[in-house]
């Protein structure tokens, strides 16, 4: 009998960054029009690049939302809204997320249901009326470690190997901490690809 392997849609097949941060960036602009007006198409390639990286600190679709806009006043500090973006470097976003977030959910007024709705609502719109170019703003791959730390924690499934693709959405620190795991190994697109055949 040959292997199983068990790999998550989002994230793992799919890399789903790129749509989600140019939905992001299309609903920020309905949300916050007044902010995003002079935001012309090298200021939204910019912000689309830094989501790659920030990526890892998603949990919820509307956070991307957020995070574009947040990306937006650390570029351009006179539209600074909170105080958290003054001074704040990618590296800050990656580190204290979820302190972060709180704060500027309370300092921009935010709702939860409301930003999900509506960055549903942009997707919908995006694929109902050019369902070509979203596909084509999705790829494919990632890996998550938190998924795989789980898996350590449930008895029955001790006999899987568990493997962290190092091409995903995943930094070099949690790519460390994987290390440390004896069940986990750390793998790479070629070899990945290796196993398959």
């Amino acid at each position: 009998m040959g292997d199983l392997y068990a790999l998550d849609f989002d994230g793992v097949l799919c890399d789903s960054c790129g749509e989600s941060s140019i939905s992001a960036v299309k609903a920020a602009k309905v949300r916050w029009p007044e902010l995003f007006a002079t935001v012309d198409s090298a200021m939204e390639d910019w912000i689309v690049d830094q989501m790659h990286i920030v990526r890892p600190v998603v949990e919820t679709g509307y956070e991307n939302l957020l995070l574009v806009r947040l990306l937006l006043e650390m570029k351009i500090p006179s539209l600074c809204k909170s105080s958290v973006a003054e001074g704040l470097t990618i590296e800050g976003i990656l580190e204290n997320w979820s302190k972060i977030k709180p704060v500027i959910m309370e300092e921009w007024s935010e709702n939860r249901d409301a930003l999900v709705d509506l960055f549903g609502k942009v997707r919908d719109e995006w694929m109902e009326k050019d369902l070509a170019t979203w596909v084509g703003a999705n790829s494919f791959v990632e890996d998550r470690l938190a998924t795989l730390k789980n898996v350590i924690k449930e008895p029955e499934l001790n006999g899987w190997n568990l493997y962290l693709g190092d091409w995903g959405y995943n930094t070099q620190k949690e790519r460390e901490e994987a290390a440390t795991y004896s069940r986990i190994q750390i793998l790479q697109l070629s070899d990945f690809s290796k196993k398959l055949k």
